[in-house]
């Protein structure tokens, strides 16, 4: 494959990226580059500049509902790829190194009541894993998609949702790593007519995992709701970079994602000697092109610092190109956690450790609560629960 479009920095938008499936058409990108500035590159093992390890498939299994099915191809599966080309260079890496490549098909009409479980487990230490998974909705079908990534390793991959006229559907995508693992996910979502899109995101595990959503409205009536928490611990590192590209009228698009750093366990809140920083990277990418009338669009981000030793980057772009909108706007924020709020919890008598508790959870519930999967909202209720056992342990 080739590249798709032209790069001409001089009118390009966020959503006119240079895209192509070939790695060599990418330079090798530094720390001063934008969409790479927040990261460490260093600590990225090599998949920004090919010297990684020996690269190995991913291994993936997939639960197959009634009405779904999958296969394993070759990486030049003309199905592959259809909804648009890797927009960085590890992107397309991954496609360019992958030995193959992962299709997942929900037949047209099919009203899938379980959910659709793909796992993609780290290959360990000494080797890279590379792959693609194609998730293929056939028009008016209806499912719920849970992408979980477990284990350790290093891993670069591509995800793409097709969705066709009036599909409904539901993704979770669940980075439950071990705290050593690198993972850097490029996933493209192409939706079609009326279709429906809930995209939820939860990082909680490795130790670098940066996900990198695209969404795509291919026609008229399109509803795209990504939502996402995260939690990161000293010495994680933690990157959602969102893309809304609103090309075709009457559309509509809500973001909303919720995280909390904590980068020390000192009683003082001193930075312990030789401790690493929690890192958080957001950022909001909203493109309202020419033709995109009635576009209803929002985006918010909000973050928690729970310690010294934490830092979280929250910026949100919108890109307006027509006045002939329903509304577009934006919000970010990254604060300290609220004495007052522990006081007025503390004024009814509960301990102020418990104060905190039910108040970093409040802080989550907003989000977890819209996930359709109740193991799975338990789950990470759980998680939330286990992250602030750490503060002062």
């Amino acid at each position: 494959m080739v590249a798709s479009n032209e790069f001409n920095p001089a009118d390009v938008t966020k959503g006119d990226q240079f895209t192509s499936f070939n790695v060599d058409d990418f330079p090798v990108p530094h720390g001063r580059d934008e969409v790479w500035r927040f990261i460490a590159l260093r600590h990225l093992r090599g998949l920004h500049n090919g010297e990684f390890a020996p690269a190995v498939a991913q291994k993936i299994s997939v639960t197959t509902p009634a009405g779904v099915s999958t296969e394993t191809v070759a990486p030049d599966d003309a199905r592959l790829g259809t909804a648009g080309a890797p927009a960085d260079r590890v992107a397309a890496q991954a496609w360019t190194s992958m030995p193959e490549a992962q299709i997942v098909t929900i037949d047209a009409d099919a009203q899938v009541n379980d959910p659709v479980e793909i796992t993609i487990t780290g290959a360990g230490e000494g080797v890279t894993s590379f792959g693609a998974t194609s998730i293929q909705v056939g028009h008016h079908a209806e499912a719920t998609v849970v992408l979980k990534y477990v284990g350790s390793g290093t891993h670069a991959d591509n995800v793409e949702f097709l969705l066709g006229d009036g599909a409904n559907v539901t993704v979770v995508v669940d980075a439950d790593w071990e705290d050593n693992a690198v993972h850097l996910g490029h996933q493209v979502a192409s939706m079609g007519r009326d279709s429906v899109l809930r995209h939820n995101t939860a990082i909680f595990g490795g130790e670098i995992v940066r996900i990198v959503p695209r969404v795509a409205f291919t026609a008229p009536g399109g509803d795209a709701e990504m939502l996402g928490v995260y939690f990161a611990d000293a010495g994680q590192y933690f990157e959602n970079r969102l893309l809304v590209d609103h090309s075709v009228p009457n559309c509509r698009s809500r973001v909303f994602y919720k995280g909390a750093l904590q980068g020390t366990n000192q009683a003082d809140g001193t930075v312990e000697s030789g401790r690493k920083e929690a890192r958080t990277c957001w950022v909001g990418d909203v493109l309202i092109r020419q033709d995109a009338n009635n576009t209803d669009t929002y985006e918010t981000n909000n973050n928690l610092i729970l310690t010294e030793g934490a830092r979280a980057d929250a910026i949100p772009n919108l890109e307006i190109q027509t006045g002939e909108i329903v509304g577009a706007g934006h919000a970010a924020t990254v604060g300290r956690f609220d004495d007052l709020e522990v006081f007025y919890l503390m004024s009814r008598g509960i301990p102020a450790a418990e104060a905190r508790r039910l108040i970093i959870r409040g802080f989550f519930s907003e989000v977890i609560s819209r996930i359709p999967v109740e193991s799975l909202r338990e789950d990470l209720e759980t998680r939330v629960i286990d992250e602030l056992e750490k503060i002062n342990a």
